[in-house]
C-alpha cells in the first residue's frame, strides 16, 4: 500500500496526525469491483477478498502502526477525515472506535449505504447480502448506537452533487438528531462533488481538526 505523509519542518516534539481517505470514480460496474476490488474501507468478509482485503483493520491499524514506529507522532491527537467513499470511511472509523479520534469531518460522504441500491451493490461485494452485517458498516446505523466521548463532527456537500441520492446525507442528519449528538452540517450552494468543491471548503476542515489537535490555532 502506498500512502504520503506532509510533514512540517523542524518538528522538535511528537506532531499531531490527520488522516484523509480519498474516495473513488462513479460509475465502476459490479464485475469490475468483482474483478480488482474498490476499497470502501471496510473488512472483507466475502471471498475472495475476506483473505487479505482488510481496509478498515489497514486504515485504523495497520498504517498507524507504521506511522508510528517512523516518524515522531503523538498518537493520543489523531482526527480523520475523508471524501466521498472516503467520508464513509472517515465517518465508520470514527463510529467503530469510540475515543481514538479526537474529531471527523468530511466531504460529500456516502452516509447510509445500506439504504441506498448502488451503494448497497458495491459493500455486497465484500459483505455479502445479510442485511446486519452492511448495517454495520453504515455510519447512519451506527450513530444510532454510539455511546462514545464526543465525535466533533464536520460536513460539507454541495447542493448541486451529482450523487446526492446515494449519498444521502439527510438520513445521517437526522439519525444524528435522534441520538443526541452534535454535528456541523453545511449544504452549499453551486458545488458538486468534484475537486473544486474540495479545495473551496479544505481550509475550514483543517481549521476544524486543528481546535482539537493542537495547543492553538
Amino acid at each position: 500500500m502506498r500512502f504520503s505523509m506532509y510533514i512540517p519542518d523542524n518538528l522538535e516534539r511528537p506532531a499531531p496526525i490527520l488522516y484523509h481517505l480519498s474516495g473513488v470514480i462513479y460509475g465502476v460496474e459490479k464485475n469490475e469491483i468483482e474483478a480488482k476490488g474498490l476499497s470502501y474501507y471496510v473488512n472483507a468478509v466475502k471471498k475472495p477478498w475476506n483473505k487479505n482485503y482488510q481496509m478498515f483493520s489497514y486504515v485504523n491499524e495497520e498504517l498507524p502502526n507504521i506511522i508510528q514506529e517512523n516518524f515522531n507522532i503523538d498518537k493520543d491527537r489523531q482526527s480523520i477525515m475523508g471524501h466521498s467513499m472516503g467520508g464513509h470511511g472517515a465517518l465508520i472509523s470514527a463510529l467503530k472506535n469510540p475515543g481514538k479520534f479526537r474529531s471527523v469531518s468530511a466531504f460529500a460522504p456516502v452516509c447510509n449505504p445500506s439504504q441506498s441500491p448502488d451503494e448497497r451493490l458495491l459493500l455486497e461485494c465484500y459483505l455479502g447480502d445479510d442485511p446486519k452485517t452492511i448495517e454495520e458498516w453504515d455510519s447512519t446505523c451506527l450513530i444510532t448506537k454510539y455511546k462514545g466521548p464526543e465525535l466533533n463532527i464536520l460536513i460539507h456537500q454541495g447542493k448541486n452533487d451529482q450523487h446526492e441520492i446515494d449519498l444521502k446525507l439527510e438520513n445521517f442528519a437526522i439519525a444524528c438528531k435522534k441520538a443526541g449528538i452534535a454535528a456541523s452540517i453545511n449544504l452549499e450552494e453551486g458545488y458538486d462533488h468534484g475537486f473544486y468543491f474540495i479545495s473551496s471548503f479544505m481550509e475550514q476542515h483543517f481549521h476544524h481538526h486543528s481546535k482539537f489537535l493542537c495547543d492553538s490555532i
